[in-house]
């Protein structure tokens, strides 16, 4: 059994390859512009407070849409959500680049804008995880886990260095055409794609909040799904310290360092993803999610105390190394356990919990920092993650002694 990524699947299937290299490109695009835009609003305010707020914004849209597309992912046809909903993303990154065309930027526009994409990236991933699972046979989920993460390791590692380069080369606003060009490519694929079919369990006469409440009834049935999201929610609000990315980076040689800083985690995620084939073997997964969980803090409290610009990405490579492992088993869980009719309702809830947390966790550490200082703010927050994932265990058993059957 090979011990490296599978890419046999992308030419076995035409429609999932498709939607694969579609979504490859564009979030290469979303990772570049999640560069520029904290990056701008702090050197139009030089506060770590505005960016930490920025995800705050971002996040308040997100968990009701991402409920919402869960439900119409469910229901509706999915490859019809995305076109809309990336197209609506397009939009929005069109908008920011025209508000960096003004002398002044206005700092509400930025807010305004973000929030929007926000919200219909809620009604983006719902549909997207739910068509995967549609798409590949129950035998290549661990595959798809793989190659997602290889996927999210490339371009958060591409996104955010291309990202700093160009900004420092040509400026905002060209940063942000490129996230358009990037989702004309994705829709383009997209449309490329045949014979998708309608949610095989959609029930046309089922409301809205009868289909919600369904769905987060089951969620709260599932003691192994919970602590998924539970552990990963801990450890990205105490141990995600991107929304201090941009002061950190100033001390290290400004915008080139930024996008180094925001790529570093990707580093180690992207080794992860290239010998993932021994993962197939774990049958643990919960034990596996929770103990690269932990070690995720541990490794962000070393980034803490770093000094050394080169420690520092060590550090925060070797996070990402962990989370990696963590995202690969949540994947391989979440679609072998899950019937397709739910797919997207459970996604909507994954997504609240593995994007909020990331955003409560800026808005923390920009707090913190704020009151305490930079480096109290990482190394703090890396020791909460540890307890907090240690206590999970303790009250999910059933997540930690999760096996799985195939």
């Amino acid at each position: 059994m090979s011990h490296f990524i599978n890419l046999s699947l992308l030419r076995r299937n035409r429609n999932f390859a498709l939607l694969y290299i579609g979504q490859f490109v564009s979030f290469m695009g979303t990772m570049i512009t999640g560069v520029a835009l904290p990056y701008q609003i702090y050197m139009e305010t030089h506060s770590t407070l505005m960016v930490g707020l920025l995800s705050l914004v971002q996040l308040l849209p997100l968990l009701v849409t991402a409920l919402i597309g869960g439900v119409f992912a469910d229901r509706y046809h999915r490859r019809t959500l995305l076109l809309i909903a990336e197209s609506v993303l397009a939009i929005g990154s069109l908008l920011l680049a025209f508000n960096a065309l003004m002398p002044v930027p206005y700092i509400w526009v930025m807010f305004v804008v973000s929030a929007l994409m926000s919200a219909f990236n809620g009604l983006h991933r719902p549909a997207l995880e739910s068509m995967v699972q549609q798409l590949v046979e129950k035998k290549d989920f661990p595959t798809v886990g793989a190659l997602s993460t290889f996927k999210g390791s490339v371009c958060m590692i591409g996104g955010p260095a291309l990202g700093g380069l160009i900004i420092a080369s040509f400026g905002i606003v060209e940063t942000y055409l490129v996230d358009v060009m990037t989702f004309a490519i994705s829709l383009a694929a997209l449309l490329m794609m045949r014979h998708i079919p309608k949610p095989s369990g959609a029930n046309g006469d089922e409301s809205a909040f009868s289909a919600l409440k369904k769905g987060l009834g089951y969620a709260l049935s599932r003691q192994e799904l919970i602590g998924t999201y539970i552990v990963d929610f801990i450890a990205m609000i105490f141990g995600m310290p991107t929304a201090l990315f941009p002061a950190i980076a100033l001390s290290f040689g400004g915008a080139k360092a930024l996008g180094m800083l925001y790529a570093a985690p990707a580093v180690g995620a992207l080794v992860v993803s290239f010998v993932s084939g021994w993962t197939v073997r774990v049958k643990r997964h919960g034990v596996a999610i929770a103990v690269a969980a932990s070690l995720w803090g541990v490794a962000i409290i070393f980034f803490g105390l770093s000094s050394h610009f080169l420690v520092a990405l060590f550090f925060l490579a070797l996070a990402g190394a962990f989370d990696a492992v963590s995202g690969i088993f949540r994947s391989i869980m979440w679609n072998q356990t899950i019937p397709n009719e739910l797919r997207g309702r459970m996604a909507g809830i994954e997504m609240i919990s593995y994007l909020s947390g990331p955003r409560m966790g800026d808005t923390e550490a920009g707090l913190v920092a704020a009151l305490f200082g930079v480096t109290f703010s990482v190394v703090s927050g890396g020791v909460l993650c540890v307890i907090g994932v240690g206590i999970c265990c303790y009250f999910l058993p059933k997540f930690w002694h999760y096996r799985a059957e195939v």
